[in-house]
């Protein structure tokens, strides 16, 4: 047998281990705050490489390890924000999601390693002695023969298929950890594409977990194509292949898919929404609001009256130049339907019954008033929820009731419609077994800073909220906190006819880190994958417009609608009148129908061509 120098064998497992840290650094930068989204087409390409040339014994194992290293420095980097409020948190994370990439890796390394001797052949003579691996080869050398490993290159075909098999596989285990224990599905390859709108419009299909998909197929035909034809310059015989130029050609697809489908919803049929949105930034620590409940409420009141009074004074003159010009037809008011305030904004909570009758705090009640005053529109914003039941004195809290973190929409005849959030942030809303091992109530308390005041408790509606506004009734589909990155929940409210996404959330935890903006970039692909507008308010973080195509440019004049300060930073105070056109009759897309089970099943099939790929031949 071939031996290599032990100094040989050592450099080149630091290669593989430079490799793999090099992807990691590759895949961190391409999410906020660096989004050089470039990367995401030879990101994977140092890792592919080094899952490939692995050999010796265990090469699942060495596989894995590599696959781990790189995941763990990738989500070490884009999850940092983490530490602000678990330091924890912020090593666990990182090496749990990892793992993931390390089942990756393992797999890559073995059955869908395209350089992996095929067979043994001996040294004098041309007969395959045995197909298989280095298993094979001590059984060779056990029957006295002297033989040498063979990989053929791999032909068009199996090129093919195995860059589409790890492309699935790849994209089946993003779906796996945005289900396991609650999911954290965060910053997958495809969600480099948030700002690449062309390529993003293909998530409406399978989700954006396709899209990552199709960039792991590109860099394993990429990484294939470009080993066959270094080997063939060294050997002077250069033959032509068919296998990138098919990737570079179903890149060139999904990329016109996205031109026909910007244009295509563009031209659908809508109607204008005018919504205020409101972002007050107030300072917090972990959970805790730094502000007094006074300073909150006023402090919602000073910004809506104001903005409001500018929009009333703004229609009010362009009325009188439509009067002076004979043209009162043509005028366009810009008063809001809606106005939003972000997730739990104010301090009071809400009392309501099973029956449907609520009450507030007095607070709340105050403040609602006093922003009433300016002119008609429907309030929605964040409260938390607590079960009541009326007796001859009013309502009362439910003993041993549940807490919810709830979305409200009240009508300017103050009819009220609720959601309960569904899907809870665990260790955040939900701390599972801490009333049964105190051991976990003590961790969270020493990681968050603050003590343990009890979960909220799940809903379980997942119909939409019907609410007037430009014209007609909307179908608001709600969504509290990070409910908008679980794509496989928001699908579950998609109804026929003209509908809105709401997200009201408060990434104040997390300080002014890149947190918000990751979150927004994950979050903004439910419009696309729906092809519903949706709309952001948040109290710290992105608050934003966005339309059916996931961009956030104004419909008539093209300027960005996300609410920033004079430098572009969007951690600031005021207030943003946002305009969608929400289409009347949108369509039920693939991903809307069928949800998770097209990456699933995509997945399944790409673990059986790997399977078949491990068969010796």
């Amino acid at each position: 047998m071939r031996v290599k120098h032990p100094g040989m064998r050592s450099r080149a497992g630091w290669m593989r281990v430079a490799g793999a840290g090099a992807t990691g650094l590759m895949a961190a930068v391409l999410v906020p705050p660096f989004d050089w989204s470039g990367l995401v087409w030879v990101a994977l390409v140092p890792l592919l490489i080094a899952l490939w040339s692995v050999g010796g014994r265990r090469p699942g194992w060495q596989g894995f390890g590599l696959g781990l290293l790189a995941g763990v420095v990738s989500f070490s980097i884009q999850l940092s924000w983490l530490a602000v409020v678990s330091p924890l948190g912020a090593v666990v994370l990182p090496i749990y999601l990892g793992g993931f990439w390390g089942v990756f890796g393992a797999l890559a390394a073995t059955w869908g390693n395209p350089w992996r001797p095929r067979a043994l052949v001996r040294r004098d003579a041309p007969e395959v002695v045995e197909a298989g691996d280095g298993r094979a080869a001590r059984r060779a050398r056990m029957m006295g023969l002297e033989a040498v490993a063979k990989t053929p290159a791999a032909g068009t075909g199996r090129s093919l298929r195995i860059a589409f098999s790890l492309g699935a596989v790849w994209a089946g285990l993003e779906w796996l950890r945005s289900w396991m224990f609650t999911g954290f599905g965060w910053n997958g390859l495809g969600v480099a594409f948030h700002e690449t709108l062309v390529m993003a419009q293909a998530a409406d299909l399978i989700g954006v977990a396709g899209l990552s998909l199709l960039v792991v197929f590109f860099q394993a035909v990429l990484v294939q194509s470009g080993r066959r034809i270094l080997a063939g310059a060294r050997d002077g015989r250069l033959r032509p292949r068919w296998d990138f130029g098919v990737a570079a050609l179903v890149v060139a697809v999904v990329m016109s898919y996205g031109i026909i489908r910007m244009a295509t919803v563009g031209r659908l049929e809508s109607t204008r929404l005018k919504t205020l949105l409101v972002q007050i930034n107030i300072p917090q620590d972990a959970a805790r609001p730094l502000w007094s409940p006074l300073e909150v409420h006023m402090a919602y009141e000073e910004e809506t009256l104001e903005a409001l009074a500018a929009l009333q004074d703004g229609d009010a003159e362009r009325l009188q130049q439509a009067i002076g010009r004979a043209d009162e037809g043509a005028l366009t008011l810009r008063w809001p339907d809606w106005v939003v305030w972000p997730e739990s904004a104010l301090t009071g909570r809400l009392l309501r019954t099973d029956q449907g009758e609520w009450g507030t705090w007095r607070e709340n009640i105050e403040t609602i008033e006093r922003v009433r005053e300016a002119g008609s529109f429907t309030l929605m914003h964040g409260l938390t929820e607590v079960e009541a039941v009326a007796d001859d004195e009013g309502l009362l809290p439910r003993d041993g009731g549940r807490i919810f973190n709830s979305f409200v929409a009240m009508s300017p005849e103050d009819e009220l419609h609720v959601f309960r959030k569904i899907h809870l942030v665990i260790f955040g809303e939900t701390v599972p077994l801490v009333n049964s091992v105190p051991l976990i109530r003590k961790i969270y308390e020493q990681q968050a800073g603050v003590s343990y005041s009890g979960s909220f408790s799940p809903g379980d509606s997942v119909e939409p909220l019907p609410v007037k506004g430009a014209g007609t009734t909307l179908g608001v589909i709600p969504s509290v906190c990070f409910e908008d990155t679980v794509p496989r929940l928001k699908r579950r409210f998609v109804r026929r006819g003209p509908q809105v996404i709401v997200n009201v959330t408060n990434d104040g935890w997390f300080d002014e880190s890149a947190a918000a903006a990751q979150h927004f970039a994950n979050g903004r692909f439910r419009a696309i994958e729906l092809r519903r507008p949706m709309l952001r308010c948040a109290n710290t973080g992105v608050t934003a417009a966005i339309d059916a195509t996931g961009s956030t440019a104004h419909p008539d004049t093209g300027a960005r609608q996300v609410l920033v300060d004079a430098r572009g930073n969007h951690f600031t105070r005021g207030t943003m009148l946002a305009e969608l056109d929400v289409p009347l009759d949108p369509p039920v897309t693939l991903y809307a129908r069928i949800g998770d089970w097209g990456v699933i099943l995509l997945s399944l099939v790409g673990l059986g061509l790997l399977f078949r790929e491990k068969r010796p031949r």
